[in-house]
């Protein structure tokens, strides 16, 4: 190990060598912690406005347009301006229906998403990782995937006693082969080093899979995720539409066969709240799980 000569130390000013300052009290992690920069603390507000500022713009666009009954390619003189969709929301919004059908579509995606997340990730470790399994359930899964979910809604109706299993049936369906085949994806593409340099440690096949399988496969496993949950969404509004009693598409159904366009739309706003919602959740989720990953590759 080498030392700092005496000689190019830092002097004080009795000519002794400086001591090197003592360490920072709360430990390595704080020393190591990056700081932030003069005027980060505006780095929030400055991305809300980002957010609010191309929701804003379409907002006067679509007042310019249905103010002035402008007829191009689209007719916009048919169609409910924002002050007269303010209102029906006001209305809405003291209603205790409307609470009815949003919170009727979110136990509906609950259910159906959840166990799409469950089974999916189940099933594509199963069958990355087992040839047998692969060999047996993988054209399953190929021949199913491309049926469009909401062409199983004759059949779910037939099927299911309730009209409410056989929504949340079709939300499986649809949600469930994206998170599966991103899995899938996700355990083939992991470098096999990790695993065999596990084994040389002495893990076993349980720790394997719960220490290196799991945490590296994940980035993939939420992608699908994000994609299943917005699949899900649109599976779920489109079978309410169908066969549901209540939720926020059958409301949106409902409005437009009264003649309600405002209604429509807000119905059309309420279905997209909800799903950025959701899949804001599922991504911040996702960040949690793979904190461990640098902030480029989340």
């Amino acid at each position: 190990m080498t030392t700092t000569p005496v000689s190019a130390q830092p002097l004080t000013d009795t000519g002794h060598p400086a001591t090197a300052p003592p360490p920072p009290r709360h430990g390595l992690r704080a020393a190591l912690r990056p700081r932030t920069p003069a005027g980060g603390w505006l780095r929030r507000p400055a991305a809300a406005a980002l957010a609010v500022l191309p929701l804003a713009a379409a907002v006067l666009l679509w007042y310019l347009l249905t103010a002035n009954n402008v007829v191009l390619w689209l007719r916009f003189d048919k169609v409910p301006g924002p002050a007269e969709v303010y209102d029906t929301l006001r209305v809405q919004l003291a209603s205790g229906a409307y609470y009815q059908d949003l919170l009727a579509s979110l136990r509906r995606i609950l259910f159906g998403f959840g166990l799409a997340a469950a089974s999916g990730v189940a099933i594509g470790i199963a069958v990355g990782r087992s040839r047998l399994v692969q060999a047996l359930v993988r054209p399953l899964i190929e021949v199913a995937r491309p049926i469009p979910a909401i062409a199983l809604v004759p059949l779910a109706i037939l099927m299911f006693p309730t009209g409410e299993q056989g929504i949340v049936f079709i939300t499986f369906f649809a949600a469930f082969f994206p998170v599966a085949v991103s899995t899938i994806h996700a355990m083939r593409t992991l470098p096999k080093v990790w695993e065999e340099a596990a084994r040389t440690m002495g893990a076993g096949r349980l720790s394997v899979l719960a220490h290196v399988i799991l945490p590296g496969a994940m980035p993939g496993i939420f992608s699908g995720l994000s994609v299943s949950v917005g699949v899900a969404w649109i599976c779920v509004i489109s079978a309410e539409m169908i066969s549901g009693q209540f939720g926020i598409g059958y409301y949106t159904w409902q409005s437009y066969g009264l003649l309600d366009y405002s209604g429509v739309v807000v119905g059309m706003l309420s279905i997209g709240v909800l799903g950025w919602g959701t899949a804001w959740l599922v991504e911040r989720l996702g960040a949690r799980v793979n904190r461990w990953l640098p902030r480029a590759a989340r």
